[in-house]
């Protein structure tokens, strides 16, 4: 098999291609290093095996082009995008740029040269919205989606809010509607919270990362003062480890038949659920810490809730998340301490 990642030295894209070169499958890898810490990534993948890197930008039709002519790829990961809900609102042009015109420029050269090729597209639960129109209760720790026991499922009404959620709104929908119209073989994840090794956090996208690296610079030191946090803490996200969204995907592409064409809501699930709050006490116990924060407030167009009903994967190709939150975040310690 011949897989092509874009933001192949991104956090997903870096353990994705890490788990085919140990397979012994072919690897190609396009990205253009924009991101921070996908440099590191880039030579860690080096030290894993052999495969062909295109330091590309997926804003350029002919850079896709030259890279999918090339690749003859039979599977395609599609990972490269703006992924921060922050920077969209600060350069909404640029979020357009990478996560709609690129995604437009990776399906129509797939279109026109493989169309045979798998693609999976890595989408976000911000398609569903702010949830303005639901009833959250508020408890000690923690928000809850009244009616929403088991999560949010993929029946949910889409409702694109902020620049990110249009542009990965739009592309979510042309991977569905290629599928459609054309008989492309496309899988849409609409992921929660994501975390794992290989992941670089900011104070803007991947949270867990963000926040252990606070808990650690608090115990060893090198954070005297109090951290920040938008909101009051009780926002709530379902998180899976890396490990997990790898036999996601993999399983998604075994199973083409079943899941082609289709979208599922990726995550967690409620079991493996947390608040900002209850995360602070995770680490306050395993650090034997004071997690000091100061609160500002609220991000635009923050979710109170997002929890993926995980059921509808479950029931399509029988994949379920295997690690639990406490050892996800055991191993996200060791990576952070370690980095």
């Amino acid at each position: 098999m011949r897989y092509f990642i874009t933001g192949g030295c991104g956090f997903l894209g870096s353990n994705l291609a890490a788990e085919v070169l140990k397979k012994g499958d072919e690897l190609f890898v396009f990205d253009n290093l924009f991101r921070s810490g996908s440099e590191q990534n880039l030579a860690w993948l080096r030290r894993q095996g052999n495969f062909k890197f295109y330091n590309s930008d997926i804003r350029s039709y002919n850079d896709v082009e030259y890279a999918i002519r090339d690749a003859q790829p039979d599977v395609i990961f599609h990972l490269a995008g703006q992924v921060a809900m922050t920077t969209s609102l600060v350069n909404p042009r640029l979020d357009f740029e990478i996560n709609v015109l690129g995604g437009n420029n990776l399906l129509e050269c797939v279109r026109k040269y493989v169309p045979e090729a798998i693609v999976t597209y890595s989408s976000t639960n911000k398609v569903y919205g702010d949830f303005d129109n639901l009833e959250f209760v508020e408890t000690m720790t923690r928000y809850k989606a009244e009616g929403y026991e088991n999560g949010f499922d993929e029946t949910l009404a889409l409702n694109f809010q902020s620049p990110y959620g249009c542009s990965k709104g739009a592309t979510d929908q042309y991977m569905l509607d290629y599928a459609k119209m054309f008989g492309l073989r496309t899988v849409v994840f609409r992921h929660s919270s994501i975390f794992g090794g290989r992941q670089f956090s900011t104070f803007d996208q991947g949270w867990i990362g963000w926040f252990v690296k606070q808990a650690i610079d608090i115990k060893t030191g090198a954070l005297k003062d109090n951290f920040t946090i938008s909101g009051n803490g009780k926002q709530v996200r379902d998180i899976l480890f890396a490990d997990d969204l790898i036999s996601c995907y993999f399983s998604a592409i075994e199973n083409i038949e079943q899941t082609k064409g289709q979208v599922f809501n990726i995550g967690g699930g409620m079991n493996n659920s947390l608040s900002l709050l209850e995360l602070f006490s995770v680490l306050e116990n395993k650090l034997d810490i004071k997690m000091s924060y100061t609160q500002l407030p609220w991000r635009q167009s923050d979710q109170k809730v997002f929890v993926a009903d995980i059921t509808k994967a479950a029931s399509v190709y029988n994949w379920h998340p295997k690690l639990d939150k406490e050892t996800g975040i055991n191993r996200m310690i060791e990576w952070v301490s370690g980095n």
